[in-house]
C-alpha cells in the first residue's frame, strides 16, 4: 500500500481510474501500488537528488491494477524494472534500451522494439518505447518506458514476460 497522491499526480487519469484506492482508518487516501515508476520518482526529488549522482536501479515489485482480466494479464502481477536517473541524454536513452534488449534476447524471446511511442502515464515528457511479441495475440506488450523529468526506465509485466517466452519458443 502507499498514499495515493504520487500515482495522482504523476499518473494521468490512465492509472487513477485503475487504481484500487480507499481510506486508511485515519481516512487518509491509500492505495495498492499500480505501478513503480511514480514512488521512484519521488525518493529522487526527496533524497537521492540531493546527493548529486546519478542512480541505476533495478526492482521487482507487486503491483496491482483494477481492470478486466486478460490473457497473460491481471489484477495482481509481478512488475520488474530498471530506472536510471541523473543521467545524461541521450546516452542513458540508449543505455536502458539497450539493457531491455540484451535482457528479451538472452531470454529467447520474439519481439519487435517500437522506439516512438505514446505512452499513457502522465509523467513521461516524450515519446517512450515498446517491446511487443506478436505471438501473444492482442495483448502483445511485453515492456514498455520512457524519459520522465527525474530519468528513464522500462518496466516488464514478468507474467507477460514468461507468456512471451513459451510463445517464442512454441
Amino acid at each position: 500500500m502507499w498514499e495515493q497522491q504520487p500515482f495522482i499526480t504523476k499518473g494521468g487519469a490512465e492509472i487513477v481510474r485503475q487504481m484500487y484506492a480507499f481510506d486508511d482508518k485515519k481516512g487518509r487516501p491509500i492505495c495498492l501500488v499500480p505501478e513503480i515508476t511514480a514512488i521512484i520518482q519521488d525518493r529522487w526529488r526527496d533524497v537521492w537528488s540531493k546527493q548529486r549522482a546519478s542512480y541505476r536501479l533495478f526492482y521487482i515489485a507487486r503491483c496491482y491494477r483494477y481492470e478486466r482480466p486478460q490473457s497473460l494479464r491481471y489484477r495482481e502481477f509481478t512488475q520488474v524494472g530498471v530506472e536510471f536517473l541523473g543521467g545524461r541524454e541521450p546516452d542513458d536513452r540508449r543505455c536502458v534500451i539497450a539493457l531491455l534488449r540484451k535482457i528479451l534476447d538472452e531470454l529467447g524471446v520474439a519481439y519487435e522494439l517500437d522506439l516512438e511511442v505514446r505512452r499513457g502515464l502522465g509523467y513521461y515528457i516524450e515519446d517512450g518505447f515498446e517491446a511487443r511479441c506478436d505471438a501473444l495475440g492482442a495483448q502483445k506488450q511485453v515492456a514498455g518506458g520512457g524519459r520522465y523529468a527525474e530519468g528513464i526506465g522500462w518496466a516488464i509485466g514478468l507474467d507477460r514476460l514468461l507468456g512471451a517466452m513459451a510463445a517464442s519458443r512454441a
